[in-house]
């Protein structure tokens, strides 16, 4: 702040012109209480004299101390200041140093998964090695999955006619078990009776299913003939004797209602696949020996079979 400057009369002419007057020492009790006031003030004397003094009144120990004070407590708050901010800047820098884009993660999942590939086929290789399966194995393996591969679209073409042709009446029930349904497939001209074939798929015993018969049904059928594939219970669902009565009560279904489908029932023939020959061969046995018994109860008759034809059987 600026120094303000005080006039001070002489104290040698004071003392000279005799004892200070009264109007003398009530000017002097305000620049007490001025200087007292503002430690920084500067007082300067004049006298009758060229030289002038100048005298810089310091501040008093008490008010230094408290300004040292007051500065050690702003060096320290602007201190705690600077570390704050430093924290803060530190913290913010962290996601910076955190890699937590998708693309960093996405590589990091492709590199993970990558070593897990690795590892597993390298143990399972072991675990072929000690079960000696040998490289011919694999090589067999891996040509199966091709020729899979390879078949795949004549799969699809054969679902999709299955799910979606107008020509397949599916799972037709003609028993009281879960698994006594048919698969009918109609000619698309059914001004006449038509021939009707009766089919058994196979699946070793184990996975028979009336919709492997599909292909067999689409071919059939657009030569005029009706073509129905009788599913059975499978092991451990049931056994042989299970198997071979559910296909007799199929094959009773289809001779009774051929001619409500547009089938000709003196136009019947048998047929089964694999698994399948096997049991419509059992099927024809076990009817012939009831035919040939007393009493015994029977829905359909081998003389309404023209003809069966067995593929691979069992």
């Amino acid at each position: 702040m600026p120094s303000h400057i005080l006039p001070v009369t002489n104290p040698g002419q004071s003392s000279a012109m005799g004892p200070p007057s009264s109007s003398s020492v009530a000017s002097t009790m305000p620049l007490k209480d001025e200087i007292q006031d503002d430690p920084s003030t500067s007082i300067i004397i004049s006298s009758q004299f060229e030289d002038e003094t100048v005298l810089t009144i310091r501040p008093l120990l008490t008010r230094a101390s408290s300004y040292n004070n007051t500065i050690s407590s702003d060096t320290n708050i602007d201190h705690s200041n600077q570390q704050r901010g430093r924290r803060i800047a530190s913290d913010s820098s962290l996601p910076f140093l955190v890699d937590d884009s998708p693309q960093g993660s996405f590589s990091q999942d492709v590199e993970h998964a990558a070593a897990e590939t690795f590892l597993v086929t390298g143990l399972s290789l072991k675990l072929l090695k000690y079960l000696g399966i040998g490289y011919r194995w694999v090589m067999r393996f891996l040509a199966l999955g091709c020729y899979a591969l390879l078949l795949m679209p004549g799969f699809i073409q054969v679902g999709y006619y299955y799910f979606f042709s107008h020509q397949v009446r599916r799972s037709i029930i003609y028993g009281d078990q879960r698994r006594n349904r048919l698969d009918l497939y109609l000619p698309k001209n059914l001004d006449e009776p038509k021939p009707v074939v009766a089919f058994v798929t196979g699946g070793a015993w184990i996975i028979g299913y009336k919709a492997w018969g599909s292909l067999l049904g689409q071919q059939l059928s657009e030569r005029d003939i009706i073509v129905a594939c009788i599913d059975y219970r499978n092991f451990p669902q049931g056994t042989i004797n299970d198997m071979v009565r559910d296909a007799s009560q199929g094959i009773s279904f289809v001779c009774r209602n051929a001619a409500e489908y547009g089938g000709d029932p003196n136009r019947i023939y048998l047929m089964g696949q694999s698994a399948g020959a096997h049991i419509a061969a059992c099927t024809l046995v076990e009817q012939a020996i009831k035919e040939a018994g007393e009493g015994e109860n029977i829905s359909w008759s081998v003389s309404q079979i023209q003809a069966y034809f067995g593929l691979s059987g069992g």
